[in-house]
């Protein structure tokens, strides 16, 4: 057997949501590479067309689809636009995120605590519930969640973000034990500190010298970087993986 075909996403069916821009599109792009179909999911139609006109370019069978994943009703709909033009999901991504910089919990309003929780649990469980189910009926598929270096330490700036991460890591090891026996892996990839529009004000920011000096690889690191890992967790090389959380930080996490 040649390694490379362990990776081969070819004939497989993926999601990315919050796919339109920054560690999504890379991610995205990364599956596309490999072989798979790629459907977007975002809330910017401009960007969506950005991204869906990168991955033609490819080669791949893509499509875009406009999505709030906080707008509950609006989930199956997209799911089931997908596997129509599609077919079935293979490969849930489960990456869409936003963040209340709140300056902690004595300042931050309870709907933006929401909105932040609604986005980065809420959604990842009720479209995960979703892509199961379909998965199911094909005796297999993946489910891809990212997480954060927030998921194992503490911020006093981001206390719904935080709560919300650490949560997906939980989240993580209950689907994967769950839908393990039907061949379903679930697993998390925990970036460091990416440079996204997200990310942008930290760059700004006094604390960006303390990420600097806190990581080994002395920078930050770039969207593409996470495409290696999420191919694995999608590929069949990564079959006996599930529950697991893997960080991709430049060494963030060991100091």
């Amino acid at each position: 057997m040649k390694t490379p075909a362990l990776f081969d996403l070819t004939g497989r069916v993926a999601v990315v949501t919050g796919g339109n821009g920054g560690i999504g599109r890379g991610i995205a792009l990364g599956l596309a590479e490999a072989g798979a179909a790629v459907a977007v999911f975002g809330r910017s139609d401009e960007k969506n067309q950005r991204v869906l006109s990168e991955l033609s370019a490819i080669g791949v069978r893509s499509v875009a689809v406009r999505l709030d994943v906080t707008n509950r009703a609006g989930l199956e709909p997209a799911l089931s636009r997908v596997e129509s033009e599609l077919g079935g999901i293979d490969i849930l991504v489960n990456n869409a995120g936003n963040v209340s910089l709140s300056g902690g919990v004595l300042h931050e309003k309870s709907e933006d605590w929401d909105n932040v929780i609604e986005t980065q649990l809420n959604a990842v469980f009720l479209l995960s519930k979703l892509a199961a189910q379909s998965m199911l009926g094909r005796k297999g598929g993946k489910i891809i969640n990212i997480g954060s270096m927030y998921s194992f330490f503490g911020s006093g700036l981001i206390p719904s973000y935080s709560a919300a991460k650490g949560a997906i890591v939980q989240l993580t090891k209950s689907m994967a034990i769950e839908l393990a026996p039907h061949n379903i892996q679930v697993n998390a990839i925990a970036p460091g500190w990416i440079e996204t529009d997200m990310t942008a004000p930290v760059r700004t920011m006094p604390l960006n010298d303390e990420i600097l000096a806190r990581t080994p690889a002395g920078r930050w690191g770039q969207p593409e970087e996470l495409a290696g890992t999420a191919v694995y967790l999608a590929s069949r090389a990564s079959d006996f993986v599930t529950g697991t959380t893997i960080r991709v930080d430049g060494g963030y996490a060991i100091r």
